[in-house]
């Protein structure tokens, strides 16, 4: 393994990450993924004609035979980076956590968009008065009768103090920013009145502010009891435990291997019908075997093993839909002088040009990564993903056009002199790393002056590099976070001055900034959802000529489980399943 040949003084000099040679073209690539398929397979599992699983040696359990008759058991890639809402990075394993065990004073309820109360006994709106005239101060009338987990009492001074103390302590990897983007003030009215008033009207804020994370109600007993609220510094039992009103209350973490949760008794709704366990399962291939034998329920699906288990025998393949979460390559136009890896031969300002991002993009092989990084299940992208609103079908979408890519690095003056430039990824995902390997074949393909260095880290070491601002890398390779509503990602992922824009330096690339900017903030605020659709289908070209991104892929929204689970149930505006609604039988 090589190191990296960097100044001792950056944050990475320690890192030795794998590089991917020139050898390593789209062959190798779909080489390991049989390789992968292979292992997930458990190498000698026999099937019937029918395609169902035979009589192997991995212990398979049939769809009669329940294990784990009075637990949920939910396995997943990871392990929480922490159990604090004023603390967890968003789309990591701790936002999974803390929606099983903190409740939001509405929610997004299993069958569809539009928000429902939750904590609160109405969601307000117009009609029933519970929103001011000028459209920014909202009423939430708190249910009575609530407790939480340590058995106090719920209030609205515990609404105010859960969502006041994630903007006192406002740590840089949580997530304050959802609330202090729009929040200006909280109230308490009487007991159980909690009132809100914002910096001007959003309609995005019932939708995607209040159900959030960050504005999860956390008992203001518990969190003064332990080290209470200092600004900028975490609280230690926050971090590593919860307190919350929801009907799995917590048990216990061990670390690297599972959280245990049992069904909260006096839940004040419907109390959930089984115990559930967090399973921390990163071998794909040792998840597939642990679903067979009927250890798991439900699996965090990897698309390159589903057509491994789809026909077995009391597996449940499920496909509906999009995720939130779309597949992207990032260009940075605010990199720093000497920062990036010595074999890089771009300047700094290489996409400033909106005509090389647009090349990458007609480069890039959409087939290839939707047929081998996710296994068929996908579809090429917009900039917004189809259930949100705003969604075009009809939006215009990158695909691959080599002769159109060759003609605008000639147009641009690299054609000729070529260039070699790194892409930063996470090692071992099968998701992402085909990615910049696609990116690699498709350019290299293109013209042998061209080189992409693939530079492979560990994940945690990624999260630490995606974290710097500046970002001292040219490329970066994730999946997008899941907003459920358009104004969120649009802000994040593509407004000039949003935490993207800022860090990747958008004013320095985008044509007309302040035209993109000023779509985005109407679109944003705008209180008709009609003209809401109208912006955002005025918005999308405009993206698709400029782009700061090459948006991958739209990942189909796959739940794969036990058929022994009743009562499934899956929106794709939620970050992962919801225990409450599952029963097994």
């Amino acid at each position: 393994m090589d190191t990296m040949s960097k100044p001792q003084d950056h944050w990475y000099a320690q890192w030795a990450p794998q590089r991917v040679g020139p050898s390593r073209r789209l062959s190798v690539l779909l080489l390991v993924i049989a390789l992968v398929a292979g292992a997930c397979s458990g190498g000698d599992t026999s099937t019937d004609d029918d395609g169902s699983a035979g009589d192997g040696d991995a212990g398979d359990v049939g769809a009669g035979d329940v294990t784990n008759a009075d637990t949920f058991v939910h396995s997943l890639g990871g392990e929480p980076e922490g159990l604090d809402p004023a603390q967890v990075s968003e789309g990591g394993y701790g936002d999974r956590v803390i929606i099983q065990v903190y409740e939001t004073l509405v929610h997004i309820p299993p069958e569809g968009p539009e928000p429902e109360a939750l904590l609160a006994t109405e969601v307000p709106s117009a009609d029933n008065g519970l929103i001011s005239d000028d459209g920014r101060t909202y009423t939430f009338p708190i249910r009575e009768g609530v407790v939480f987990h340590d058995g106090s009492d719920l209030t609205a001074e515990d609404v105010k103090f859960s969502w006041d103390r994630v903007i006192e302590m406002d740590m840089p990897e949580g997530q304050s920013g959802t609330l202090t983007q729009i929040v200006e003030e909280t109230r308490v009215v009487d007991d159980f009145t909690f009132e809100v008033t914002l910096q001007q009207p959003a309609g995005w804020f019932l939708s995607s502010v209040v159900p959030s994370v960050p504005a999860s109600v956390v008992s203001q007993e518990a969190v003064e009891a332990n080290g209470g609220v200092e600004p900028g510094q975490p609280n230690e039992f926050m971090a590593t435990n919860m307190v919350g009103t929801g009907p799995h209350q917590f048990v216990s973490w061990d670390r690297g291997e599972r959280l245990t949760f049992e069904r909260f008794e006096d839940y004040w709704g419907e109390p959930a019908a089984l115990h559930a366990r967090f399973e921390v399962s990163v071998d794909d291939a040792a998840t597939v075997l642990g679903l067979r034998a009927g250890d798991f329920d439900l699996v965090e699906p990897v698309p390159q093993f589903i057509d491994e288990v789809e026909g077995d025998e009391g597996i449940v393949v499920e496909e509906r839909g999009f995720l939130l979460e779309p597949m992207h390559l990032a260009f940075n136009l605010n990199i720093p002088e000497g920062a990036l890896p010595s074999e890089d031969t771009i300047p700094t300002d290489f996409f400033h040009d909106k005509r090389v991002r647009q090349a990458f993009n007609y480069a890039f092989d959409y087939e290839a990564y939707i047929n081998v990084g996710l296994g068929g299940h996908g579809a090429p992208a917009t900039y917004l993903p189809p259930d949100l609103l705003g969604h075009d079908p009809d939006a215009p979408k990158y695909s691959q056009d080599l002769e159109l890519a060759e003609e605008l690095f000639r147009e641009s003056g690299w054609w000729d002199e070529g260039f070699s430039v790194s892409v930063i990824v996470e090692s071992d995902n099968p998701t992402f790393g085909p990615i910049a390997l696609v990116l690699k074949d498709s350019l290299e393909g293109l013209n042998p002056n061209f080189r992409i260095n693939v530079l492979e880290v560990a994940e945690a070491q990624f999260d630490e590099a995606h974290a710097q601002s500046p970002f001292e890398y040219a490329m970066w390779v994730k999946n997008g976070d899941p907003f459920n509503d358009p104004h969120a990602l649009m802000d994040h992922y593509h407004h000039p001055d949003g935490a993207w824009g800022e860090t990747l330096g958008y004013r320095n690339g985008y044509e007309n900034p302040d035209q993109i900017a000023a779509l985005i903030d109407e679109a944003g605020f705008e209180a008709d959802p009609e003209r809401r659709e109208e912006l955002y289908h005025e918005l999308l070209p405009l993206l698709h000529d400029d782009p700061m991104w090459i948006w991958a892929a739209d990942e189909a929204n796959i739940q794969i489980y036990r058929s022994w689970v009743q009562d499934f149930v899956y929106n794709t505006l939620w970050i992962m399943p919801r225990w409450r609604y599952y029963d097994k039988g």
